[in-house]
């Protein structure tokens, strides 16, 4: 996955030092209830479409910018689903990240699903009974986005 510049700019200063970031992810459906998933060229594993906002910009405007980059998929926002912090994270490289994640359910309404950058191997839509192999991220969020329920949030404390 590409890395912002601003966290070049970061890591320059803290070396490999755990690094706080906001994330977002975006369940994307279509008018058939299928989703959008595209499989990662880091990992290879299928996933939702996230991505890291730049500085200013608003999580909802994040989301629709990542999944219109990533699969070509122009969507709406339609609402925030989950709000959750992550477990930190170490990349191959020593660095060390923890995101405050805020998922969405985007409704699509235009575009192709394609492979629209580096970051994707492949893209497709998925029917909800015959989804690839996902981990418990995307199923949790898949399965929220599909209910009527309010946002999840974990009310525990950490400390």
């Amino acid at each position: 996955m590409a890395t912002p510049d601003f966290i070049r700019t970061l890591r320059r200063s803290i070396g490999h030092d755990l690094l706080w970031l906001p994330g977002v992810s975006a369940v994307v459906l279509d008018d058939d209830g299928r989703v959008l998933l595209h499989r990662r060229s880091d990992t290879g594993k299928w996933s939702l479409i996230g991505g890291i906002p730049e500085p200013g910009e608003q999580p909802a405007a994040c989301a629709v910018r990542e999944v219109e980059e990533e699969t070509g998929v122009h969507c709406v926002v339609e609402q925030v689903i989950v709000v959750q912090a992550l477990k930190p994270v170490t990349y191959d490289n020593g660095d060390i990240c923890q995101y405050m994640d805020i998922s969405f359910r985007c409704r699509a309404v235009g575009g192709e699903a394609r492979v629209n950058d580096d970051e994707s191997l492949e893209v497709g839509w998925f029917a909800v009974d015959a989804l690839p192999e996902l981990n418990e991220f995307g199923l949790q969020r898949i399965k929220q986005a599909l209910t009527d329920a309010p946002t999840w949030f974990d009310a525990t404390s950490s400390a």
